[in-house]
């Protein structure tokens, strides 16, 4: 009898293929829940929230299971700078759910994603190279989540060790972002697949790590003196400027030369978006810059009209009626992410 052959769903199809920087719309997805929040469209947020929370749960399944079920495979793509969106993913829907007043959720997360950090951290840099995507910079985006969650806990429970700890890991993230930033290819600006804007998105996620760090000091939960208290805030302007220019960089380059095919590390083009408005909304609050509010505003509708373009994208393509070369997500796990982008 001749070999019968099992249909492929667009679903079946778009998970077999899956690389770790699906992970990314994760990230995408919950910061934008971020800014609704922070911007008083509280239904919209709840909204990108249970999107961003039903992916992660999705991916959070694949996770382990590749872990259980093929441990080579799963320890080839936990050494991917990409992999670490895994951690970064999971700090962000934490960040979310202390605002909502879910602290025990959102210690969880935390839990988990500190348990994360070193594992996949010390993976992707046994294997760090020269002339590598925007995603090398993930190793700082992982670890400033862990202070954005960690300072928004300790604001939140009034806890003065977990402020201090969380100022330890935005320390370690500066760091991290300094190391990487000579490995980063420069050619990426001009050929990168979207994971390039990283590489502003990290110091975003760094100036609203250092506002909630400022945030969490009060009356009730006194942690920096005036000394430390002006050096962190000078610290997040500053990030927050290199921020925006690298955001207009990044824009002027995408005009230079327009990538307008779908690929699945645009979802890394559109969490820098979102976290650079919800990073100007916060250190504005904390540094009383009134214009930074409107300039937040603006971004973040920007960042949502991206999340749209790359969400239609990916429908299109996952359907089958954008299989056209160049449209697709990379054909293997963690294609794509390792080694320099070809166009």
């Amino acid at each position: 009898m001749p070999a019968t052959t099992t249909p492929t769903s667009p679903l079946h199809t778009w998970w077999s293929q899956r690389p770790p920087a699906a992970g990314a719309a994760v990230m995408a997805t919950g910061i934008l829940s971020v800014g609704f929040h922070q911007t008083g469209y509280e239904t919209l947020s709840r909204i990108a929230l249970a999107l961003a929370c039903a992916a992660w749960l999705a991916l959070a399944a694949d996770f382990t299971a590749r872990f259980l079920l093929d441990r080579p495979n799963w320890l080839k793509q936990a050494a991917t700078p990409a992999a670490l969106t895994a951690v970064a993913a999971t700090t962000v829907l934490g960040t979310r759910f202390t605002a909502l007043g879910w602290e025990t959720l959102a210690e969880g997360l935390l839990a988990l994603a500190a348990v994360l950090w070193p594992v996949l951290l010390l993976a992707v840099l046994r294997h760090w190279r020269r002339h590598m995507p925007g995603a090398v910079f993930l190793v700082c985006v992982a670890t400033q989540g862990l202070a954005v969650l960690g300072a928004t806990l300790a604001a939140a429970e009034t806890t003065a060790w977990l402020a201090h700890v969380s100022l330890v890991f935005f320390w370690l993230g500066l760091v991290l972002y300094v190391v990487a930033l000579p490995r980063f290819d420069r050619s990426q600006l001009a050929r990168g697949a979207g994971d390039q804007w990283v590489a502003g998105g990290a110091l975003a996620i760094s100036a609203l790590a250092g506002s909630r760090l400022l945030a969490a000091d009060s009356p009730d939960l006194y942690l920096w003196n005036d000394d430390d208290y002006g050096v962190l805030r000078t610290v997040s302007v500053a990030l927050l400027v290199l921020d925006l220019a690298w955001y207009v960089v990044l824009l002027l380059a995408e005009f230079a030369w327009p990538r307008l095919r779908y690929d699945v590390r645009r979802w890394a083009t559109v969490f820098p978006m979102g976290m650079t408005a919800a990073a100007a909304l916060s250190v504005g609050t904390v540094v009383d810059v009134s214009w930074l509010e409107p300039l937040g505003k603006v971004l973040l509708w920007i960042a949502v009209a991206a999340w749209l373009a790359v969400a239609a994208g990916a429908a299109w393509t996952y359907t089958g009626r954008g299989s056209r070369p160049g449209t697709q997500a990379p054909p293997g796990p963690g294609a794509g992410v390792t080694s320099t982008t070809r166009r």
